[in-house]
């Protein structure tokens, strides 16, 4: 019995598909629903997290970014040092009435970076308050905006 094989030959060669029973089984289609579900459950969580440990204020003087949950840091810029604020939304963001206001400074300890702000209900008439701000602020201190290009003076 032991070569009893060895005269057959193969006709056919196949493996049970698990691509063809999530895709052609209510239970595979389940199975895909369940893992959405799971991964965006986990996507939201990390979303809320991040939401949560950042608040932003604004006075008559500064914009006050607070940040973190265990290690908090606080940034303060004074508003007449905000050189500008940019609003960004798609579509969905329009639909949703969000978008991500980005805002550059003059400010000594923020220069080279800009402060994002993420998913902020009302973005746009926000970005304008802070343009109103920006401009009082600056006719109080009776200061004025003067860009100077670097490569001009070298």
């Amino acid at each position: 019995m032991v070569g009893s094989y060895s005269a057959e030959r193969a006709v056919d060669s196949f493996r049970s598909s698990t691509n063809r029973w999530l895709l052609g089984s209510f239970t595979g289609w389940l199975t895909i629903l369940s893992c959405a579900i799971g991964v965006g459950l986990v996507i939201i969580a990390i979303r809320w997290l991040q939401n949560m440990a950042a608040a932003y204020e604004i006075t008559d003087q500064r914009l006050i970014v607070k940040r973190g949950l265990i290690m908090k840091s606080i940034d303060e810029i004074e508003l007449y040092r905000i050189k500008d604020v940019r609003v960004d939304f798609s579509v969905i963001n329009q639909i949703a009435d969000i978008g991500t206001i980005t805002i550059t400074s003059s400010d000594r300890t923020t220069q080279n970076m800009q402060f994002v702000l993420r998913d902020i209900p009302a973005a746009r008439e926000r970005r304008e308050g802070i343009r109103k701000l920006v401009d009082r602020a600056r006719r109080q201190r009776g200061v004025r905006e003067l860009d100077v290009d670097e490569d001009e003076y070298r």
